[in-house]
């Protein structure tokens, strides 16, 4: 259907952009990481990741697999459903680190580039047609948040890898996705903790790490509660890969204090967080 109005027009258009956008860095995110896990040799796959009882084939194994998941969910809805009552159901054998346990890296390697090369594919499908929600786990997403979540999750278990090699970590202008992702979860973050939110706007400021010229806001820019650091340490803190204290994020505000006490931009229960390193 053809619209009329110029200006709903030209929002469509720089929605589709925007998304477009996304899913090229969410590409681009997949194969940074590929790039690390791909140089390993076969014995560095069972190292252990500061994920607790996890080596880094179960990090790719867990991504692997809910990149599967996520193909399943932008293409058949009914059968999503399905599958997420089984995944809940069998959460405690971790059938998300399976695969990665019951075949080689060789293999393990080839199965996550095939899943999230649908996944990227369903999502270029869907975004070409209607504007669509997208089912996902009890919740239901709009295409780009749900396409930011997937880009949050990759540099997330890639964070563990790189901690386990002893690399430095992935730094890119893709970590605006990672810190806007955590910001817009401000609302779960305070009710997964049982934390009630003080409610005042919180505004959280950085800079692009490949541009000190280029300032990023999010949240009200008039804000007198803020949260300030690094887009490295902020992401690192929205995805709890890090306790506040060892970063260089730093609360003005009671309330940017709290939130950053309970910030996670990853959904399911309240995370356990990492405990502040030994000085």
């Amino acid at each position: 259907m053809l619209c009329d109005d110029p200006d709903v027009s030209e929002t469509v258009q720089a929605s589709a952009r925007r998304l477009r956008e996304l899913l090229s860095d969410l590409a681009a995110e997949h194969e940074a990481l590929d790039e690390r896990v791909s140089a390993l040799e076969a014995p560095a796959w069972s190292t252990p990741t500061p994920a607790t009882g996890w080596s880094i084939a179960d990090e790719v194994s867990h991504l692997a697999y809910f990149d599967e998941s996520a193909e399943l969910a932008l293409r058949d809805r009914a059968g999503v459903e399905a599958h997420f009552e089984e995944l809940l159901a069998a959460l405690g054998d971790e059938p998300d680190v399976a695969l990665g346990r019951r075949v080689g890296p060789p293999a393990l390697l080839a199965a996550w580039r095939a899943a999230r090369g649908a996944m990227l594919a369903a999502a270029e499908a869907v975004a070409a047609a209607e504007p669509a929600r997208v089912p996902w786990y009890g919740l239901e997403m709009s295409l780009t948040s749900f396409v930011t979540a997937r880009l949050m999750e990759t540099w997330a278990h890639g964070q563990d890898i790189a901690d386990a090699l002893g690399l430095a970590p992935l730094v890119s202008p893709r970590l605006r996705h990672v810190i806007h992702l955590g910001v817009a979860a401000r609302t779960y973050a305070f009710r997964v903790h049982g934390v009630e939110d003080p409610g005042d706007p919180v505004a959280v400021r950085t800079r692009n790490p490949s541009d000190e010229a280029d300032v990023w806001t999010f949240g009200p820019p008039g804000s007198v509660e803020i949260l300030t650091g690094s887009a490295l340490d902020l992401a690192l803190v929205f995805t709890q890969r890090r306790h506040p204290s060892d970063t260089g994020v730093r609360a003005e505000g009671a309330t940017a204090a709290l939130f950053l006490s309970v910030a996670q931009a990853f959904g399911g229960p309240a995370g356990s967080g990492r405990s502040p390193m030994a000085r």
